[in-house]
């Protein structure tokens, strides 16, 4: 790129950008949540065009030779026509047609290039780094979100392209995992010869193969550097708060009560006998490898579950199927996950957005008054997106995007959270301000916490209790 202009003024950076990839460089380009990156990229794959002559590519073809996964791919993106969140639980409405994780991945390798041994092999290797070969029976509709993005990886990789872009590779990937793809890449980097750009929020994140970094700060990209396992700071540092215990009176009334849990989707365990009691005022973190069941166990505290009507199951007091509505259990919680954010395609602006956390509605069908929208502004501030009031949700970054969603999960003041890796995406500053958040909140001795995350260092101080998921065989 030399002094590249987006071809639309609402595709513009600051300034005009110069990068360039050079031979057997890998890079990661870094930056905090809404600095342009994401801008960046499009110009690079040529999403948002640049005037002629101002992007060049040392190969032919680009479409096939650069390949970009962006934060929507990995969560099934928007050709993911038959998911909705229900579905995912309720096989009576699973279309016999709906493919499966096996025939997809075929479908992909076929498409990718001629079939021979030596990418069968590659084939093989990807199924088994990534524990995929006992998911290819299943429903893509029923993916946890980091199995959904081991595949959409896979996926990618069977292509061989000359240069691999990717945002966020790692969220949403259990620690074991995360390794696996770090080596996978290095592998890939150094025996296939593919140039790998990662778009990153975490930066200690940056895999020992990068060469250099790219910063873009301001909507200005800065000039690439070598990287010799140091990431620079970006932006100002919020300070590490000193670890504090919540506030809270000893626990005596049950919000969430399983007795022998057990949940099945056609041949497969996914919860397996689980007692599980949670009382008011306790905070818990929830864990496990990708396909243990976090995300179903969750579908069931949210009353989003219909097999939790055949389960010995209380929420709040009430054993489901005595004649509560979901609408009397969700009132009770505020709630952000992966699939949440992938599900919410909703183009209206954030103040929408967070008000609907108001009436438990994933758009906003009833008109917030002036005292709910004050409150609403008053949740996007704290979480830094003040700002973004009026901005659309879909013209944000994925990070804004995770904000603007936090804001909405707090804007009722629950007596329930549920925070389901709700630091993904988002730069340094931006994860340790949430935490924050959440210790401030939890202070209030009527709050009770689950949070789930695959990196312990974001469990926030507060987190009194544990519960770790096994993965059923």
């Amino acid at each position: 790129m030399i002094n590249a202009r987006a071809r639309k003024p609402e595709w513009s950076m600051a300034e005009p950008v110069n990068f360039s990839l050079d031979e057997g460089e890998h890079i990661a380009i870094i930056g905090r949540n809404g600095s342009g990156k994401s801008m960046f990229v499009d110009m690079i794959t040529g999403r948002h065009p640049a005037f002629p002559d101002m992007v060049r590519y040392a190969f032919d073809e680009p479409y096939n030779n650069l390949k970009h996964i962006s934060f929507r791919d990995t969560y099934g993106g928007d050709n993911d026509k038959t998911y909705f969140l229900q579905q995912r639980w309720n096989q009576m409405e699973i279309d016999e047609e709906t493919p499966t994780v096996g025939s997809k991945l075929e479908e992909a390798y076929q498409l990718a290039g001629e079939d021979t041994p030596e990418r069968r092999a590659l084939q093989r290797h990807i199924y088994e780094l990534f524990h995929l070969e006992g998911l290819l029976d299943k429903y893509i509709i029923l993916l946890s979100s980091g199995e959904l993005r081991k595949y959409k990886l896979a996926a990618s990789l069977f292509t061989k392209p000359k240069v691999l872009i990717m945002e966020n590779p790692f969220i949403g990937l259990d620690a074991e995992t995360r390794d696996q793809l770090k080596e996978l890449l290095a592998m890939l980097a150094r025996e296939q010869g593919l140039q790998i750009i990662l778009v990153l929020a975490k930066t200690d994140e940056i895999p020992d193969f990068i060469t250099h970094i790219v910063e873009v700060r301001d909507m200005r990209v800065l000039p690439k550097t070598s990287y010799w396992g140091q990431a620079p700071i970006v932006g100002e540092t919020r300070p590490l708060r000193e670890k504090t215990l919540c506030r809270g009176l000893t626990p005596v009334i049950t919000v969430i009560s399983f007795r022998k849990v057990s949940i099945r989707y056609g041949e497969r365990t996914i919860l397996r006998e689980l007692d599980w009691t949670v009382c008011k005022g306790e905070h818990w973190a929830l864990s496990g490898q990708n396909g243990s069941g976090k995300s179903t166990l969750l579908s069931l505290v949210c009353a989003d579950n219909p097999q939790g009507y055949a389960c010995d199951i209380s929420l709040f007091g009430h054993r489901r199927g005595t004649g509560e509505s979901i609408w009397d259990i969700k009132r009770h919680i505020g709630y952000v996950s992966p699939e949440m954010h992938r599900s919410y395609k909703q183009n209206i602006p954030a103040i929408q957005i967070v008000a609907s956390g108001l009436k438990d509605t994933v758009g906003l069908y009833v008109r917030a008054n002036e005292e709910e929208k004050e409150l609403c502004r008053k949740w996007l501030s704290k979480l830094g997106v003040g700002h973004l009031s009026e901005r659309k949700f879909l013209e944000m970054s994925s990070g804004e995007q995770r904000l603007v969603l936090l804001a909405r999960a707090f804007v009722k003041e629950p007596d329930l959270l549920i925070l389901d890796e709700p630091l993904h995406g988002l730069d340094d500053n931006n994860r340790r301000m949430v935490k924050d958040l959440v210790d401030d909140y939890c202070e209030n001795p009527e709050v009770t916490l689950i949070y789930v995350t695959h990196y312990q260092e974001e469990l926030p101080h507060c987190i009194d209790h544990s519960i770790y998921l096994e993965r059923q065989s």
